[in-house]
């Protein structure tokens, strides 16, 4: 955008960026009140949608109609008689009876991480963290992983929002060449369910907490193949990693400081076998910290969340790769503000 404070347009991005949360937060309170199950399949007017979700007729079209501009509704008709549906996207992703279902990010963004982001000032002058540990002391994934049910939820969530990403790297990456693949805090094990059922001849495993290993077993059962995705538990930042040709950590390395991300690094070149590649999904902000909005935002996100957490560059990752001994790397963009940092093993 041309730098001009008399051009209209200038205005407008400054008007727009401020009020940027008004989009966001209609998004998400029709996630908290459920408007697009309540839609399914089926279309509702405008009156009949407003009183079986318990709102008061004042804002409902607005509300409504809101959605329906910014495309996650469609209508038939105006006034009192407007129909309104689900679009195919909301209705295969924001309708939780969907078993594509992603709301559950948006769920907990609209619970944890947009009341948290309201203290983004005091975060930046105090350097710390602005989540549940602030009051308790206590990180927030300490709490999450004791709670069995939070926990579930939590996993479901992830899966949802990185599903689309792990297909794009299963395409993007030729998993093919290899025969076995570890993804190291695999969470619910969807990126290692879609590796096994995309890539038939190979073996994987998904690697966690012990908290998780029965989620984990569970989602695994469920897709059918508990004889080609092992199910292992053990605490990555203590013990030795499990080996496989391929090792993937997805938005792992930005939760800790550069030392822990070095050591990390370190760990998953002793598990490798020469010819092997490290994957590390993150949010990589470009090189001259320019143009990535959303691995900056998300690096912001990390100083709300954690204790010394950020996003990095390629050529940081690049340079502590190097230092472990991987022999090069590439950066694989997969969507949005997503990218994969490949490092492979001499």
């Amino acid at each position: 955008m041309k730098d001009d404070p008399t051009d209209p347009a200038q205005v407008q991005h400054i008007v727009d960026t401020a009020l940027g949360f008004w989009k966001s937060k209609v998004l998400l309170t029709a996630i908290e009140l459920g408007v697009f199950t309540q839609l399914g399949q089926r279309g509702i007017r405008l009156r009949e949608l407003g009183g079986e979700l318990g709102l008061h007729p004042r804002g409902c079209a607005d509300f409504f109609d809101a959605l329906v501009a910014l495309g996650f509704l469609y209508r038939e008709g105006s006034g009192e008689q407007a129909l309104y549906f689900n679009t195919r996207s909301a209705a295969a992703l924001l309708d939780a009876n969907s078993p594509q279902y992603m709301g559950g990010v948006l769920e907990m963004t609209n619970q944890r991480v947009y009341p948290f982001w309201a203290h983004l000032g005091e975060a930046l002058r105090s350097g710390k963290p602005q989540n549940e540990a602030k009051a308790t002391g206590q990180s927030w994934y300490e709490a999450l992983y004791a709670d069995p049910q939070r926990l579930s939820q939590f996993m479901a969530a992830m899966a949802g929002y990185q599903i689309a990403n792990f297909r794009l790297l299963v395409d993007k990456f030729e998993f093919g060449r290899f025969a076995s693949f570890c993804d190291i805090g695999g969470a619910s094990g969807a990126l290692a369910i879609e590796v096994a059922q995309r890539c038939p001849r190979i073996q994987c495993i998904t690697y966690d907490l012990p908290a998780v290993e029965p989620i984990a077993a569970r989602r695994v059962a469920e897709a059918g193949l508990a004889q080609r995705v092992q199910v292992a538990s053990g605490n990555f930042l203590t013990e030795t990693l499990p080996e496989a040709e391929v090792i993937a950590m997805g938005n792992i390395l930005h939760n800790w400081s550069v030392a822990t991300r070095k050591m990390l690094i370190g760990k998953v070149f002793d598990a490798l076998p020469p010819g092997g590649a490290f994957l590390a999904i993150e949010h990589l902000v470009d090189d001259e910290r320019r143009s990535h909005l959303a691995g900056m935002l998300m690096s912001l996100n990390m100083l709300i969340e954690t204790a010394e957490g950020s996003e990095s560059t390629a050529a940081e990752f690049d340079a502590w790769c190097k230092e472990a001994g991987f022999e090069r790397t590439e950066v694989v963009p997969i969507s949005g503000g997503t990218h994969v940092g490949v490092a492979y093993k001499g």
